[in-house]
């Protein structure tokens, strides 16, 4: 879907995984699943996967083995923050946020940049966590000097005012990767004009947008005492085959089925 509208590059994000499992974006899930469907999500769509891997799924060691397989699974480019392992959502109210010291974090990009040909962006979470912005900037530039390809900065502030301070003061070493989920006043043309960002995250719309849909047609059915309402507000099965490829195996069928 997301490929259909145009978009340049598609998420696979930890976060609307582990809602699509209804349990919390703390690494409760396995990198097997993470893994398993970034891999499908590539066989699906021909545009480049990010994979938000979170804190790398361990230490340093345990990226140089995370990194192969990601890129064996077609993903283009890895998201990993330098929180502690397990992680806590990053706009959960009242969240866990600890950073590990930043040589470690920079141990953890060295290995995952040996270990594969993917694109690695490096997230730091150093405002999330309210340590400031010369500390976002500190972190900022030593992953950049540890061979991340990328640096994402988040924050949770309901403006973007802490984020343009930061990419104004940004040197410049490698793009900024922004993910606007708190501030969505921020314009991608606003964006544009900083001159410094290389993507934007749209991070968890689609689940979102997704829940907001399916409550609505729940309650409509129950409320109105049966599906007529609502036929016209959703997509038809038609649109779901496409989905699911089913004019490709009409067409094995008849090509080979005897």
């Amino acid at each position: 879907l997301a490929a259909g509208a145009g978009f340049d590059a598609i998420w696979g994000s930890g976060f609307e995984l582990s809602a699509s499992y209804a349990v919390p974006d703390a690494n409760i899930l396995s990198m097997d699943i993470h893994l398993e469907m970034m891999r499908a999500i590539g066989e699906v769509q021909d545009g480049p996967v990010v994979a938000d891997i979170d804190t790398g799924f361990g230490n340093a060691v345990n990226v140089a083995y995370v990194i192969p397989r990601y890129e064996a699974a077609g993903v283009a480019a890895v998201v990993m923050e330098d929180k502690t392992f397990p992680k806590d959502s990053s706009l959960r109210a009242g969240g866990r946020q600890e950073l590990v010291p930043i040589a470690e974090f920079q141990g953890k990009l060295a290995a995952a940049k040996a270990a594969g040909a993917v694109l690695v962006i490096a997230r730091t979470e150093a405002l999330i966590a309210g340590l400031g912005q010369k500390e976002a900037l500190r972190r900022g530039e030593a992953y950049a000097e540890a061979g991340a390809d990328g640096v994402l900065i988040h924050s949770k502030q309901k403006t973007p005012d802490e984020i343009l301070a930061f990419c104004r003061a940004w040197p410049g070493r490698v793009p900024l990767v922004l993910v606007p989920t708190s501030y969505p006043q921020l314009s991608f043309a606003d964006v544009t004009a900083l001159g410094k960002v290389g993507l934007i995250i749209c991070g968890n719309h689609a689940i979102r947008a997704a829940v907001a849909a399916m409550q609505s047609t729940f309650r409509r059915i129950l409320a109105e005492g049966g599906i007529a309402g609502v036929e016209s507000d959703i997509a038809s099965v038609a649109e779901v085959f496409a989905l699911q490829g089913d004019e490709h195996m009409r067409k094995l069928e008849k090509a080979y089925l005897r």
